[in-house]
Parts: C-alpha cells; structure tokens; sequence
C-alpha cells in the first residue's frame, strides 16, 4: 500500500510553516519570563494563602474551553495537512479538555464538600496526575512521529473516519479512567496522605518531567514549524508547573499551588493564542487577496467596457460620414439627369470610410493588446492633411475655415500611421464640436507643425470655440470625463495614451474663453530602433 504524501498547500499552514526570527525570539522571552516568575515564587511555594473554593471550577472551565477550541483547530489543520502526528497532538488536547471535566467536578469544595461523581480521598490528585501525564505522552508521540523518516499521512478519503475513531477512543479513555478512579480508588497507589504527597507521587511527577524534557528536546532538535515552536513553550509551562506545584509545595491553596494553576493556564493558552493569532493573520491576508481580486476583476470590466465604448467612440465618426456620402449618393442619383460623377465621388467616400472603419478596429485591437506594433517611417504633415480630407464635408458643412501652418522638410518619424491619424481625427472632430457652441465668432481651425531643435516635432490643433476652464485641462485626458451632453469622454485619452505610446506628450492650453489649443510633441530621432 504506497502511503499518501503531503499536501503541497501545507506549508502556508501554522503546523507546517516555519517560524519567523521574531516569532522565534518571542518565544524565548516568554520562556524566559516563566522561568523568572518560577525562580521568584518557588521559594514562597509552601506559604499558605487563602482558600478560594471557586477558583478550580473558574479556572478549570477555562482550561476546558481553550484545549477544546485548541483541539478543534489542530484537527481542522489535521484535516488539511492529513500527519499522523497532528491527529495524535489534536487528540492530546481533546484529552486534557475532557479530563478537566471529572477533575473540576471531583474536587473537594469546587461544587459539593467533597466533590461529586462518588469522588474518594485520592480521585481528585489522581485525576490531576493523569491529566498531566496525558498532554506530555501526546507531545512525545507528536514529536516523534513528525520526524521526516517517519511521518505518515492519511488518504484524503479517510480524514473523517481518522477523526471520528480518535473522538471515540479518547471519550472512552476519559470515561474509563474516571471510574478507574473513583470507583476503584482503594486500589490505587497511594499519591497523598493527610498532608504530603507520598514518594510515589514525587516519582509520578518526575517521570511527567522527564517525559516533557524528552518531548521539549525532539522538538527543539528536529525541523520547527510555528506550532513546535509554542508547543516547546507549553512545555517548559508544564515542567514550571510541575516543579513549583509538585516538588516545591504538596499543600493547596498556597503560594506553589496557586502559581502552578497560572502555568497550567499559560500550558492550555498558549498555544491557542498563537492558533488565532495566526488565523486572524491568514484572514486578513485572504481578505486583503479577495479584495485585489475584486479590483482586478473590477478593472477588467473597466477594460472592457473603455474598449466597447472606445469601439463606438471611434468607429461612429466614418459610419456617420458613410450614412452622409449615402445619402449624397442616392439624392445625386435621383436627380433628373443623375448627376453620375457626384455619386461616384461621393461612393467613393463611402467607400475609403469603410476602409477607415475597418483601420479603426485594427487600430483599437492593436492599442488594447499586448502585441508588439508594427512602426513605419510616417510623414507628419501627410498624416494631417489626410484627417483633414477625410472631415473636409463636416468642415464645408459647419462653415469652418481651416489655416495650415506645416513646416516644410519635417523628418519623419517612426509611428503607427493609423494611430496618428485617429490622435488629428479626434483634435480636429473635438476643435469642430467646440465651435459650434459659439455662434458669435469666425470660426478658424488652425492646425499647425514645427521642428523643435532636432529630435522632435510639435504638433498644434487650435481652435476658435469658447475654450476649456483652465482647472480642468488635465481632467479632459481622464477617461469617460467630459463636458459633451453625448459624450462619452474618451477621444482625448485615447489620444493621450497613442502619443504616450510614441514616446511623446499631449497637452492642452486654454483661458477659458478664446478656443483651446491641444499640443502634441513627437521625437523624431532613434528612427531606425524598432519602438516597444
């Protein structure tokens, strides 16, 4: 039978991962504390001090609840990494939190004069004493079994059977040692007289030493994960409590006996403070993973709804000149004689804006893609005066003139041709729109280029419409900002992110009042080096 191996998603995992340096060094310090507290109560631990009757039943219920919910965590790990060793650390828990039970219930004063389930005179320190020698045999098993030369994992198809089998063992055990020790009591070893442990007791006690030390010393030699690393703190609780409760002082209610309790509950809660701790870091990673997630899925839609309008925006522009030329067509051909020669230039149109349709959508599948794009050599004032052609029936239409400035012998530049002419399709379709908000004015388009120094080219589009609030020019390159009633505010990011992507700038200059002026500055040296 080939037994199953690890998990390979145990080691985000508090019982397989291993520690920090700060994790390391806080254990020591609290070990070290431990042992201070000890070395300052161990001289006083035979000074009696008041009788407390509720302070077992207080205590006790603590310790139940802690090594449970202890127990319940290392089995839901259990369940996860699948170790043999975990199930029987987990089942070590589940012990010392049942046992507590018959303990706390048996001890004389706790809940009846001389506790209840038939208690005899040695039930409660015997109950005690197997409670302490369940956890550190439980440890010992976990340590040695946790070695890489003999760890075993359980098939994923036998967890629940594994956990359900070790529950009923162990309440089993609990139960049979109880009424071990209350109904067979008399022939039990004596563990106290009157007043003093006995030297069998004194020897019990020293083997649970012993038993935690070799525990303590397999954990501390072997591989550490953050569980072995506060398990070897619980352990030195555990030898603390031994010696100061057990060796040092047989009276209870004293000093001893009441600093021993404190060590059981550093024993008990130790570890469950690490478990959660640990949990409570793993939830908030998770959460903070979720919500990039989120975001990431949100951006994804914020992609893919900028392409879908980015799609509209620009393929809407030679549609609707389509439609015109169409239009134009068909009313040149109605006529009486059909004016043919109109009709074809005007088809022709048609015709070079499907063409332009079409460039679009390659454009935008290049522009949204990761793909490398393709540069060519591109004349600038070439590429102008083409958008110009192509908006010059919206230019007649809306009664604009237009005033070229283009500088003669530019250099050309390395670019997506397609590209730049959707950056002067959008300027000059942008510059039109403005102008027709203002009636009371010329209206001039100005596109203008020119040679700075001799490694860029800056290109200008002004116009002569009622201008841009100069606190929101650097607004009007945000995506879905804008001041149009139909807008979709995208033009000019697109805009801005193509020029970027050319390794060039755009901007915008305006005073709010006499037009607006969009920028746009290409570097015309490095031609022959392909651009990323």
């Amino acid at each position: 039978m080939t037994i199953p191996e690890a998990p390979d998603d145990s080691e985000f995992l508090f019982a397989t991962r291993p520690p920090s340096l700060g994790q390391r060094r806080l254990t020591l310090v609290i070990a070290a504390i431990l042992l201070a507290v000890f070395a300052v109560t161990a001289p006083f631990a035979a000074t009696p001090l008041p009788r407390a009757d509720a302070f077992i039943p207080t205590l006790e219920g603590i310790f139940f609840v802690t090594d449970l919910i202890t127990a319940t965590l290392l089995f839901s790990q259990f369940a996860i990494v699948r170790s043999r060793a975990l199930l029987v650390l987990a089942n070590g828990y589940l012990f010392t939190a049942l046992i507590i039970i018959p303990h706390a219930l048996t001890f004389p004063g706790a809940f009846a004069p001389k506790g209840l389930l038939g208690a005899r005179f040695q039930t409660t320190v015997w109950l005690y004493f197997l409670w302490h020698l369940g956890f550190p045999t439980a440890l010992l098993a976990y340590a040695w079994l946790k070695d890489e030369r003999r760890a075993n994992y359980f098939a994923r198809e036998s967890i629940r059977s594994a956990i359900c089998v070790s529950l009923t063992m162990v309440i089993m055990l609990v139960c049979g040692l109880t009424w071990l020790v209350t109904a067979g009591e008399e022939l039990l070893p004596r563990f106290q007289d009157e007043t003093r442990l006995t030297p069998f007791a004194v020897g019990v006690t020293v083997l649970i030493g012993l038993i935690s030390a070799l525990a303590l010393a397999l954990l501390w030699r072997g591989k550490r994960s953050m569980l072995d690393q506060w398990l070897m703190v619980a352990v030195v609780a555990l030898i603390t409590e031994l010696a100061v409760g057990a060796l040092f002082n047989s009276v209870r209610f004293a000093v001893g006996w009441y600093a021993g309790r404190v060590f059981s509950l550093v024993t008990s809660a130790v570890v469950l403070v690490a478990l959660l701790a640990e949990t409570t870091t793993l939830y908030a990673r998770l959460a903070a993973s979720y919500l990039g997630l989120q975001r990431e899925k949100d951006n994804k839609l914020i992609n893919l709804e900028a392409m879908a309008a980015t799609i509209a925006h620009e393929v809407r522009q030679p549609l609707a000149a389509m439609r015109l030329d169409s239009d134009a067509a068909l009313t040149l051909l109605d006529t009486a004689p059909p004016n043919v020669e109109a009709a074809r230039s005007a088809l022709t149109d048609v015709v070079s804006n499907s063409d332009r349709a079409s460039q679009v959508l390659e454009d935008i599948r290049v522009l949204f893609g990761k793909a490398t794009q393709t540069r060519t050599p591109v004349d600038v004032n070439e590429t102008a005066l083409e958008a110009l052609r192509v908006l010059r029936a919206e230019l007649k239409n809306r009664g604009i003139a237009v005033r070229l400035e283009l500088a003669t012998e530019l250099p050309l530049i390395m670019g997506h041709r397609g590209q730049l002419r959707e950056v002067f399709l959008n300027l000059v379709h942008n510059a039109l729109e403005a102008m027709d908000e203002r009636a009371d004015r010329a209206r001039m388009l100005q596109v203008i280029t020119q040679r700075r120094d001799t490694d860029a080219i800056v290109v200008a589009v002004q116009d002569t419409g009622p201008g841009i609030d100069p606190k929101r020019l650097n607004a009007v390159f945000d995506a879905f900002a804008t001041t149009k009633s139909q807008g979709m505010g995208l033009g000019l990011a697109i805009c801005r992110t193509i020029i970027e992507r050319h390794g060039g700038q755009l901007t915008a200059f305006s005073d709010g009042k006499n037009g607006a002026l969009f920028q746009f500055v290409l570097p015309c040296e490095r031609m022959s080096e392909p651009h990323p």
